[in-house]
């Protein structure tokens, strides 16, 4: 009897310490670690570089508006000309021959409109005499002016102070109407267009110094000379499918070896201001747009929607939506939602 009281007490006690011992492979839930840094207001300026092709600042295509012979064409590529300068000739002997002729007959027009005269003035010559001689005489000083800026087209000066970039035919040959002879390029000073985002565009204005390098005149060593520039125009249109506008960038003095069709390398910067910047890591988007995890000062996070601007280096510009001295997340984003409890992996995150 006392065998089987002991055995049933012992079975009872098994009992209860089994059902008080945790259960096997059950572990207690870790907390969930995220790194955080404080949104900061710098003062900073914003620097973005662009390539582009170097261009004369005026290039002038000179076309014949009379066809004939080619029968001077003195410059070739590289030569300085002047404006005035003659730089192409066609012949003009049909055109001197046609103006000889109609000058004769302006001459007779006006001996007969002066007898006509004398004849209506005694009555001797109807009115509608005089009306035609004037008529006559009118027609032929305007054929004489046609014919006179005639010859002027047969003799192509230059418009503008420049170099011959281009020569396209020879003496000799026939210059159909409207062939293009020879270009004049003024390279007193090479420009440049570089495409800007839309967000930096406003930043910019007319006259900003711009820093430009040009590969082509690098020293020995591969570093690149870097020239003073500056922004000449900035176009008013932006293009809707990339958000980007036209500045044009002028390089005035040239250097030495400085040719339109050189790559240029140009750094545009923006004056200082003040930008509220957290890390680019720190910003998340989704459909519905961007926004960025807070930790609140109980520790919890917050999904905040924000609207960001500019990128500078590993930072980005955040516009509204944020305050500073917030608390970002940047790291830890895996199964982050609103209201869930987190620790603070980094000292930086500490709150006072």
């Amino acid at each position: 009897m006392r065998l089987v009281l002991f055995t049933a007490v012992t079975l009872c006690l098994l009992i209860v310490g089994c059902s008080e011992a945790p259960a096997p492979g059950k572990k207690a839930a870790s907390p969930h670690l995220v790194e955080v840094v404080s949104a900061s207001q710098i003062n900073i300026a914003v620097r973005r570089e662009r390539t582009g092709s170097l261009r004369a600042f005026r290039e002038i295509q000179i076309f014949n508006q009379e066809e004939g012979r080619i029968t001077a064409l003195p410059f070739y590529e590289g030569d300085q000309v002047k404006s005035g300068q003659l730089v192409a000739r066609l012949d003009d002997r049909l055109l001197n021959a046609e103006r000889n002729r109609i000058t004769a007959e302006r001459r007779k027009a006006e001996k007969d409109l002066m007898r006509i005269r004398g004849l209506a003035k005694r009555k001797l010559a109807a009115e509608t005499d005089l009306t035609r001689a004037e008529t006559d005489l009118a027609v032929l000083r305007a054929d004489e002016q046609i014919i006179n800026t005639r010859l002027e087209y047969t003799q192509m000066q230059s418009p503008i102070n420049g170099v011959i970039s281009a020569r396209l035919t020879e003496p000799g040959n026939i210059a159909e109407r409207y062939t293009h002879l020879l270009t004049v390029s003024d390279q007193s000073k090479l420009i440049t267009e570089v495409q800007v985002s839309e967000l930096l565009l406003n930043k910019l204005h007319i006259g900003d110094p711009v820093t430009m390098t040009i590969d082509a005149l690098s020293g020995l060593d591969s570093s690149a000379v870097p020239l003073s520039a500056s922004i000449t125009r900035i176009h008013p249109n932006l293009n809707p499918l990339t958000r980007t506008g036209t500045v044009e960038i002028a390089l005035n003095p040239v250097p030495d070896g400085a040719r339109p069709g050189q790559l240029a390398r140009i750094t545009l910067q923006t004056e200082k201001a003040s930008r509220l910047l957290i890390p680019f890591v720190g910003l998340r988007r989704a459909s519905e747009g961007e926004f960025v995890y807070l930790v609140n000062a109980d520790n919890s996070i917050e999904t905040r929607p924000v609207r960001s601007g500019l990128r500078i280096g590993d930072s980005i510009e955040i516009l509204s939506g944020l305050s500073t001295g917030e608390y970002v997340v940047i790291r830890g984003f895996t199964g982050l939602r609103n209201g869930l409890n987190v620790s603070l992996l980094n000292a930086a995150g500490n709150r006072q």
